[in-house]
């Protein structure tokens, strides 16, 4: 005989809550990363919080470029771009401009587990020259000597502030997209390009020319930023000759009359319609002064 079945439901544990999640916890001893409650239940955007245990579970000296971490999620640049500035804001991120041994200076990122300034490991400011001391010999000499150039910023760090685009040229970039999808700018990456595409309107090149130099043969797969792609081209594609000048009117030629045949001595001369020659004028008029003599 089968054994009595039940149908009343389980008595819940004592003291699990009858609503909400309930945690099945397992001790982890490798593969974890520890983040703060206070930015695991930071109120906004989710992909802000994603972002972030993202970059804490990385090791020192991963990218954590936009590209790299869209390469990464699913989100768009937008969005991860967004994501960088809200936590930069909330004193979770910090890029800082640093020079190296060899001189270069380059953007290096640090990510604090609390907000900046309220932890005890955060990394020391550079330091700055005391007022009122008298610099040195190598440091005058470092002054005296060009400093090297930058190098470039990571993506999505603030740009600097740049002039007002031209019109023309920031259509030109934005109508891309309908030839090629993949190329979408943002206003930054527009104003950035707009001063070459600018330089090409001025040369006579037409925008539907400067969107097939632009968008011809391009590869499968970018390897970087779309914007990246396209000063390559306006670097590197020569600037077409400018416009001959017209040339200067040709001096008219004086006017060939036709010849005539002299209705007195039946000499052949040139004039606009038939009568007689010079000479047969000229005797005529003697004739007459005569006669009237």
């Amino acid at each position: 005989m089968a054994d009595p079945q039940s149908n009343a439901p389980l008595r819940a544990d004592a003291g699990a809550p009858t609503t909400g999640v309930i945690h099945v916890r397992t001790r982890l001893t490798a593969d974890f990363t520890v983040i703060s409650n206070a930015l695991a239940q930071r109120r906004g955007s989710a992909v802000t919080i994603g972002v972030a245990a993202y970059i804490a579970s990385l090791p020192d000296g991963a990218p954590v470029t936009i590209t790299a971490l869209c390469e990464h999620f699913s989100e768009g640049e937008i969005l991860i771009s967004r994501a960088l500035r809200e936590l930069e804001a909330a004193g979770y991120l910090e890029r800082r401009r640093e020079r190296t041994p060899t001189g270069q200076v380059r953007t290096r990122t640090y990510f604090y587990a609390v907000p900046r300034g309220e932890g005890p490991d955060d990394p020391p400011e550079p330091p700055k020259p005391r007022p009122g001391r008298r610099p040195t010999v190598r440091e005058t000499r470092r002054e005296a000597a060009p400093a090297p150039a930058p190098a470039p910023e990571e993506p999505g760090s603030p740009a600097p502030a740049l002039a007002d685009p031209a019109p023309e040229a920031v259509a030109v970039l934005a109508s891309l997209r309908r030839v090629d999808p993949r190329l979408v700018l943002s206003a930054q990456e527009a104003a950035r390009l707009a001063p070459a595409v600018a330089e090409w309107l001025a040369a006579g090149v037409g925008q539907r020319e400067i969107t097939e130099l632009l968008t011809v043969r391009l590869p499968d797969r970018f390897r970087a930023r779309p914007a990246s792609v396209l000063a390559f081209r306006l670097r590197e594609t020569p600037l077409p000759l400018p416009p001959r000048a017209p040339l200067p009117p040709e001096a008219g030629r004086p006017v060939v009359l036709p010849f005539q045949t002299c209705d007195g001595c039946e000499r052949a001369f040139r004039a606009e319609e038939p009568g007689h020659c010079r000479s047969c004028r000229d005797r005529r008029a003697g004739e007459r002064l005569r006669a009237a003599g």
